[in-house]
């Protein structure tokens, strides 16, 4: 009897676990079926992933980031000071003593070069004053190569020249670039007498000439044919394969 009973039992019991164990499998299965599959995504730097437009951050690249790299935070707050007082002389000296004094060697360099990347000539002058009255100055021709051709660049003449006149008192003598900026610079502001005074400088200079400079004042002096000539015979002596073009004259009136 109690065999029986059990048998009759353990039939209902059986099934109601295989129910609720099939019930349990279909829901997981049917709720796994209804999440996206989402394939994955493998991160490639040089292929865009589609749909999305890619977005310059803001940051600069390349050269440019590393160059700012290079510049301190004390050459970097000295930069936006000078700029700060520059129309202001008195607030703009004490800054200069209070802060510019202070820079080390390789920030005080790196002060002058950005100011002259600026075109903040006045500024970049001031501030190789200072660098001349440093323990550790000894002349370059490089130093002043820069600051020359920045201030010629902006046609400031005047300084340019006293530069030039200061380089030559420390017995230095410009590159090519150097001459070609100036020359350039003094007929661009229309003095040809100052342009002829550099070349005879250049003329001197124990670096053998090169052709560009000729050529800017071959060109800057057509309206002055008696300088033009000159320039263009010692051309001729020293570059006697090369060609010089001589326009019309009725294009400038001298006939």
């Amino acid at each position: 009897m109690a065999t029986r009973a059990f048998s009759r039992l353990r039939t209902p019991i059986c099934t109601s676990i295989l129910i609720r164990n099939l019930t349990r499998t279909s829901i997981i299965h049917h709720s796994l079926s209804l999440k996206p599959k989402v394939p994955a995504l493998e991160p490639d730097c040089c292929k865009p992933i589609r749909g999305f437009k890619l977005y310059h951050d803001g940051r600069p690249r390349g050269p440019l980031w590393r160059g700012k790299k290079l510049i301190g935070k004390e050459a970097l707050f000295v930069i936006l000071g000078l700029k700060r007082f520059k129309d202001d002389e008195e607030k703009l000296e004490k800054f200069i003593k209070t802060h510019v004094l202070r820079l080390l060697k390789m920030d005080l360099i790196a002060v002058l070069s950005e100011l002259e990347r600026q075109e903040e000539v006045a500024l970049a002058v001031k501030v190789f004053k200072v660098i001349r009255k440093q323990d550790w100055y000894r002349p370059d021709p490089y130093l002043y190569k820069d600051l020359i051709i920045a201030l010629a660049k902006c046609q400031k003449m005047d300084d340019a020249m006293q530069l030039w006149e200061d380089m030559r008192k420390e017995n230095l003598f410009p590159d090519s670039q150097t001459y070609t900026e100036m020359i350039r610079g003094f007929l661009r502001h229309g003095s040809p007498a100052d342009a002829m005074n550099i070349y005879e400088d250049m003329t001197k200079s124990p670096e053998p000439p090169e052709e560009l400079p000729f050529r800017i004042l071959l060109k800057g002096l057509l309206p002055h044919p008696l300088l033009r000539n000159r320039v263009k015979q010692d051309f001729e002596e020293l570059f006697p394969e090369r060609h010089v073009y001589d326009p019309p004259e009725e294009i400038f009136g001298l006939r």
